[in-house]
């Protein structure tokens, strides 16, 4: 695997299809949507200046078809050169198909989507917005998603908007990671989407022919995914399980860090039982800071516990990851109860060394720019600070509480 590197010059150190023409079908196996794959090959990129132009490249070289799923768009630098790619392969006789979130997308301009769909491109949105359907306006669709012609797929947490370029917004970029999938997993990625797909499209996704995949090498992979109701997130039964196995290192990044009870207690007991415990989150500069003094919150018992809390001081980090041992999970999914409750969420799982130890190059690096949290001085911080803390912890009860009123998938469903 090729070193990673950051925009900040940091070096990081340590192909698929479905096997007809025929569009993989979501089946079960046992508590997990998809199995485990052997013989994928995966790749971290960091930050923008990096993952972009992998992306737009692999749209420049699309001949078949080019499957697109975000939750942020908005009308920029970045979604110009994409939607410039990805009208060119629609003009070329690719089949293009781009899924956005309703709400994720209102900064597109109605003038970039006609450019769009006048090429050829075929164009969606998840759960439009609704007067008087409150609730159901709550279910968005978070996951980030690339795939073209089977052969190649990337998914993380960027977006479609000019915050995750460092070469647009030079000072105040969101530091952000993609993972570049080839291998049988790109199956699994392309039946979630067309799944998807299917339900808000007006033209179905009923073959999605694959690329030539390599099983011969390669390392493990598996396909994890939350449906949008709490109680139902494979991604959270994985953080627990692999949580609670772990024997050296339990390091976990994420943007907004409002974790449920069950992850803050496994993350208290494996600190306890003398696992490095780490977690990397936002500092004060975040999109949501009214989300930092919610999460803030939570750091007295963990620190006692023996849990140690880096905030990241360069800028923004919008990454999450999961890392234990040699296993890692990466992709749209905050440690956030909010989107156990009601995002489309997708991640993938990865069991090997080198990646594993890029991954953790990657998160040491990260450490060293951030500021640790320390019990003692946790313990005497402004009592302004606690207020904040306390305030806004108590709106992010009220909101777990109101939001989950008479909540069922089935009424839902009906909503939609």
């Amino acid at each position: 695997m090729a070193p990673a590197t950051s925009a900040d010059g940091t070096n990081y150190a340590p192909t698929i299809d479905t096997p007809d023409a025929k569009a993989v079908m979501i089946t079960s196996h046992g508590k997990y949507r998809f199995p485990w794959r052997s013989g994928n090959r995966f790749r971290l990129l960091v930050d923008g200046d990096r993952f972009f132009p992998a992306m737009e490249a692999s749209i420049a070289e699309a001949r078949r078809y080019v499957l697109v799923e975000m939750y942020l768009c908005e009308s920029g630098q970045v979604t110009e050169r994409f939607f410039r790619q990805l009208r060119a392969a629609a003009k070329r006789g690719v089949r293009v198909c781009v899924l956005l979130d309703a709400y994720g997308a209102l900064g597109l301009r109605r003038s970039d989507r006609k450019r769009l769909t006048d090429a050829g491109a075929e164009l969606a949105f998840y759960n439009p917005l609704r007067f008087f359907r409150w609730r159901s306006n709550l279910l968005r669709d978070h996951r980030k998603l690339l795939i073209v012609d089977g052969n190649i797929a990337f998914t993380g947490g960027t977006g479609l908007i000019d915050s995750f370029d460092p070469r647009i917004e030079s000072g105040t970029w969101w530091h952000e990671v993609m993972l570049e999938v080839r291998g049988p997993c790109l199956a699994d990625w392309q039946a979630l989407f067309a799944r998807t797909w299917n339900r808000w499209a007006n033209s179905a996704l009923s073959e999605v022919p694959g690329g030539a995949w390599q099983q011969s090498d390669g390392c493990q992979g598996r396909v994890t995914v939350q449906r949008g109701i709490k109680g139902r997130s494979e991604i959270m039964r994985s953080y627990v399980r692999q949580t609670r196995r772990a024997r050296r290192r339990v390091w976990l990044a994420t943007a907004y860090f409002v974790p449920s009870w069950k992850l803050r207690q496994v993350l208290r007991r494996s600190a306890r039982r003398g696992r490095d415990v780490r977690l990397l989150l936002p500092g004060a500069l975040s999109d949501h800071p009214a989300v930092w003094y919610m999460g803030r919150r939570y750091y007295h018992r963990l620190l006692k516990a023996g849990v140690r809390i880096f905030e990241y001081q360069p800028r923004f980090t919008h990454f999450k990851m999961l890392l234990c041992d040699d296993w890692l999970s990466l992709g749209s999914s905050n440690a956030d109860a909010w989107n156990y409750r009601w995002n489309l969420e997708a991640n993938q799982e990865v069991q090997d060394v080198d990646l594993s130890e890029q991954a953790a190059s990657l998160l040491e690096a990260d450490f060293a720019r951030s500021v640790e949290i320390r019990l003692e001085d946790w313990v005497v911080r402004s009592w302004r600070k606690r207020l904040r803390e306390w305030f806004w912890g108590k709106v992010q009860a009220f909101l777990g509480w109101f939001s989950d009123r008479d909540v069922t998938r089935q009424n839902l469903d009906r909503e939609l």
